[in-house]
């Protein structure tokens, strides 16, 4: 038998949500539960929320939108998205993502190798807390100590 440091492991809706970039997130898997593999969470974001422009140096995403409608950015080109839509963020690749409809949108994001999930861990603050602007600043030092760089706000 081979002995294991990971195992198997359960995550449920109950799971503690917390708020990145004021919305509703769920950690539903990381890096240290994926030997490595992945990090996976889950974001629900209001009507007109949008992130930053920017481009991943170690990751690939994968987003996929379970509820709401979406737009995606990559590389200066954009991608409507509504429920049941997949898109892939390879990394180098500048990207981001707005929702685009009237209701809010709940989607996953799944980022390999596992590590992004923690820059996201390292900006979350309490459910509980009202939500607020980002501090660009921070944002910009934290991603740059994961090898994202910022880039501004989505292209027109």
């Amino acid at each position: 038998m081979i002995a294991q440091d990971v195992q198997p492991r359960i995550n449920a809706r109950a799971d503690s949500v917390f708020r990145f970039l004021g919305c509703p997130t769920t950690l539903r898997a990381s890096a240290a539960t994926t030997n490595g593999g992945f990090g996976l969470l889950e974001h629900v974001m209001p009507p007109g929320f949008a992130s930053p422009y920017h481009v991943h140096k170690n990751e690939d995403e994968a987003f996929y939108v379970l509820e709401g409608e979406m737009a995606f950015v990559c590389d200066g080109g954009w991608m409507q998205a509504g429920a049941g839509t997949y898109v892939f963020g390879p990394r180098g690749i500048p990207h981001g993502f707005k929702v685009t409809g009237t209701g809010p949108a709940r989607m996953l994001l799944l980022a390999s190798p596992g590590g992004f999930e923690q820059f996201v861990v390292e900006l979350s603050e309490p459910l509980n807390a009202a939500p607020s602007e980002p501090d660009m600043q921070k944002l910009v030092a934290t991603a740059a100590r994961f090898d994202i760089q910022i880039l501004g706000p989505l292209p027109e």
